[in-house]
């Protein structure tokens, strides 16, 4: 029997730890050779780690969310594999509390004059008072004999600050405990972009309705005419076609700004970040080109992205370089949003969900498809003007459907 110490090996782009997110195994598992160990997080990606070799796992080193050097061990296996590398498992280092470290003080202990599990003696009033202040009675000390509760007692409970029980309502009960949850690799990610990007981009929002009636009538016809290969439509990519349309007379939105350097980039491409929630959190593919892009196209290739960011197969290349992000929660869109931007980028839009009400319209209370959009910027490089330009021309674009497919000079 020899041991073999799995270590984190180097998994390139100049990569020097990672973070461990996920374990396959446990301490006197079984393993194969090329069975699942580990997922490790780098900035690029989340890569699997497998064992070269087959035996029993007698120890791990790391916990869930810990940063791992590369070279780090990871696990030990005991192998009877000829000719592996023996080599053992560095021990776990003890951290002995310091002889002079003060101890915990001990909880304070009430002492009560009546025995344990007892109903406390009390007057009748006492008793009325208590319920009247909401207070329970039996958490009351009494001085009284056999640890009787007097007025004073009650009084006395009430002056050093004791707050008064909750007395669960009939039917219902009290809940106790909290659950600890360690924020770790994708939640982490997402954790620390978000925060980067508050903390680095001054944001401005800017929100705009949008009578949408027309459109959906236009979406509604299209698939109800549409072919049995087409894809059925959403709003989203009215959304893309409308901005697609747009940003090439707002060249500064289809942007980033790269902040260090002091250089914004502009860019002819639009690469459209489509924010999409998964069971692991929110994860941002993009759509290529989306200006060379009909409906149907990007229908079916916002279904594919969303489809492999859920599963966890979208590529790093699907994960990255989008100039701007288009962010929808659908029905669940509210009246407005405030989104984050999605740092370089330097402009994010929000479709809100679409309702029925009254409007004014030639004079007259109609009833009307509505919609918010709302968006966000980086006052650094849009300046307020633009951005409200920028959006009443999608404003336009939407309102007058045919127009999205009209060709201007």
């Amino acid at each position: 029997m020899t041991h073999f110490v799995f270590r984190l090996p180097d998994v390139g782009e100049g990569t020097t730890e990672a973070e461990i997110v996920a374990w396959h195994v446990a301490v006197g598992d079984r393993v194969e050779e090329d069975q699942p160990l580990a997922d490790v997080m780098t900035d690029k990606a989340t890569v699997e780690m497998t064992t070269p070799v087959a035996g029993v796992v007698v120890a791990l080193h790391g916990e869930l969310g810990e940063m791992a050097p590369v070279g780090q061990p990871l696990a030990t296996i005991e192998t009877e594999a000829a000719g592996v590398t023996a080599a053992k498992a560095p021990p776990a280092e003890a951290k002995p509390a310091p002889v002079d470290a003060p101890k915990p003080a001990a909880a304070p202990v009430e002492k009560l004059a009546r025995a344990a599990g007892h109903r406390a003696l009390a007057a009748p009033a006492v008793r009325r008072r208590a319920v009247e202040l909401g207070v329970d009675l039996d958490a009351v000390p009494g001085t009284g004999p056999a640890g009787r509760v007097s007025q004073d007692d009650l009084t006395r409970f009430l002056e050093i600050g004791a707050a008064p029980a909750v007395r669960p309502a009939a039917g219902l009960i009290r809940r106790e405990g909290v659950e600890q949850i360690k924020v770790i690799g994708l939640r982490r990610k997402i954790a620390e972009k978000m925060q980067e990007a508050k903390r680095r981009v001054p944001h401005f929002a800017y929100v705009e309705e949008a009578d949408v009636t027309e459109l959906e009538d236009l979406r509604v016809h299209l698939n109800a005419t549409k072919a049995p290969d087409q894809p059925r439509l959403t709003l989203l990519p009215f959304f893309v076609r409308a901005l697609t349309r747009t940003l090439p007379r707002f060249p500064q939105i289809n942007a980033r700004f790269d902040d260090e350097a002091g250089i914004v980039h502009r860019h002819a491409a639009v690469h459209l970040g489509v924010a999409t929630q998964t069971p692991n959190g929110l994860i941002v593919p993009v759509l290529r080109h989306a200006e060379a892009r009909d409906l149907w196209d990007c229908a079916t290739e916002i279904a594919r992205l969303a489809e492999a960011a859920r599963t966890g197969k979208a590529s790093q290349d699907e994960l990255s370089g989008s100039t701007i992000t288009l962010t929808s929660l659908g029905p669940l869109g509210g009246i407005a949003t405030t989104p984050i931007i999605n740092h370089p980028e330097v402009a994010i839009i929000g479709p809100n969900k679409m309702v029925e009400r009254p409007v004014v319209r030639h004079g007259q209370v109609v009833v009307r498809r509505m919609m918010n959009i709302s968006s966000s910027f980086d006052h650094r490089v849009v300046d307020g003007y633009d951005a409200a330009e920028f959006i009443q021309a999608i404003k336009a674009l939407l309102e007058h459907p045919a127009t999205l497919f009209i060709d201007r000079p």
